[in-house]
């Protein structure tokens, strides 16, 4: 009994093994661009309308279908023997005493727009909301994403460290 199940097993092998069927489609080239990301740190005040306008660094090439995402530095914490950086993703809202304020922005393919807006005189708002703050901006190709059946992949690709960011000060 066992030399018949191992002949049928050893014949099972050999028939799957041994048979070939018509090569599928040749598969999609390898993409080499991937997302881009850089920080600038800014002011807000009346002198520039509480806005700032960021125009992309020359080695960052941004098309009108790529996505462009903000992020806001909000607390620097302790941890894995260093600090950590936590931000947030804009728009933003906050609730300062004088009334309702959003972090926002808006971009085109040569530059990004960084702006507060409240329901209240921005002239009250104070130095911790206006002075020094931090922004990463990440441009996604959406050309890839829209091509490549899992974005999950892209995003996770696009994970980097301190070390591939560039700083502009404006």
């Amino acid at each position: 009994m066992k030399n018949i199940l191992l002949f049928l097993a050893f014949s099972t092998t050999i028939l799957f093994t041994s048979c070939q069927g018509d090569p599928g489609p040749p598969g999609q080239d390898g993409v080499s661009f991937l997302g881009k990301v850089f920080e600038t740190t800014v002011n807000f005040n009346s002198g520039n309308n509480f806005e700032n306008l960021i125009t992309f660094p020359s080695n960052v090439e941004v098309y009108e279908s790529d996505v462009v995402l903000v992020y806001h530095l909000v607390e620097t914490i302790p941890g894995n023997g260093g600090s950590i950086d936590v931000w947030e993703q804009l728009p933003q809202t906050y609730f300062p005493p004088q009334g309702t304020l959003l972090y926002s922005f808006d971009h085109t393919f040569l530059d990004v727009k960084i702006f507060l807006d409240a329901n209240f005189d921005l002239n009250t708002l104070g130095s911790e909301f206006t002075n020094n703050q931090t922004f990463r901006i990440a441009v996604v190709p959406a050309e890839f994403a829209k091509t490549n059946p899992s974005m999950k992949q892209v995003l996770e690709m696009m994970q980097m460290d301190g070390s591939q960011i560039e700083k502009i000060e404006l």
